[in-house]
This record gives C-alpha cells, sequence and structure tokens, in this order.
C-alpha cells in the first residue's frame, strides 16, 4: 500500500491543479504524490509542491482522506495491484512566483491550472465528484473519508 499527500492550494477563488496526460487521457490532479519512509504527511506535501510546481506551502487543516484501490476501476488493467491512501490538507503559499519551476516534476505532468471554484465541474478533475467534496470541506472544514474512488 502506498501512502500519499496532496494539496489543496487556493488563491483569489481558484484551485491550482497540475494537468497529466497518461495513455487514458489527459486530467488534472491535485498537486502531490507519495510519502517517503520517515516523512511525515505535512513534509510529504511540502516536498511534493515543491518538486512538481516550484512553491513552498505551509500544510494547514486536513482536508479528507481517499483510498484508491486500482482494481476496483476502470483503469485496472494497469493499476490492479495498486493500492493508495491520500490525506489531502488546505495549504497556503506566500508566494507564487516560482511557479512552474518545479525541479522534480512526474512523468506524466504536463503542466498546471488554476481553476475557478465556481467552474470545478466543467474541468477532467480526478477523482470524479472532487469538486462536490472540495466545495464541502472548504465551506466547513472538517475532515472526511470519501471511501474508495477514481
Amino acid at each position: 500500500m502506498r501512502i500519499a499527500a496532496r494539496a489543496v492550494i487556493v488563491r483569489a477563488g481558484r484551485l491550482l491543479a497540475v494537468r497529466v496526460r497518461t495513455d487514458e487521457g489527459e486530467f488534472l490532479v491535485l498537486p502531490g504524490g507519495g510519502q517517503q519512509h520517515g516523512e511525515t504527511l505535512p513534509d510529504a506535501v511540502r516536498r511534493e509542491v515543491a518538486e512538481e510546481l516550484g512553491l513552498a506551502v505551509t500544510p494547514r487543516s486536513l482536508l479528507y482522506v481517499r483510498e484508491y484501490v486500482g482494481k476496483n476501476h476502470a483503469m485496472r488493467r494497469i493499476h490492479a495491484h495498486f493500492h493508495q491512501v491520500e490525506a489531502v490538507f488546505h495549504c497556503e503559499c506566500p508566494d507564487f512566483t516560482p511557479l512552474g519551476d518545479g525541479k522534480g516534476q512526474d512523468r506524466r505532468q504536463v503542466g498546471y491550472e488554476w481553476i475557478p471554484l465556481e467552474d470545478l465541474d466543467r474541468h477532467p478533475l480526478s477523482p470524479r465528484g472532487l469538486a462536490q467534496v472540495l466545495r464541502r470541506a472548504l465551506k466547513d472544514g472538517t475532515a472526511v473519508y470519501i471511501g474508495d474512488v477514481h
């Protein structure tokens, strides 16, 4: 099982997302990735956001926890033995000047995008239903377990 940490970064009513391209197509995900041995979840999200986007963030509240059991979803052909648990944090970023200067981008990463919060449903966000989860989490600030979703 893999443990991961992801960031929700909002600026001026827009969500920062990473654009990825796979054999299944292009879609948007929250920045973040796998936790390393001996690393706390907040440290993992700080490192991953710096690697992918070049930004220094401060993780604040835990917004939600998500599981992804690959054999249960459409991408089971390539993820049959993949199981990941993600902790998603609301993060602050004081300086967006270095945005795009990440030195450790994922191989499938092809860019980033600012998405207006009111338009989240109109973008290919992964996992499905993320727009609704984010709106609720940002509104009431309570962490929730959203289950095994893709």
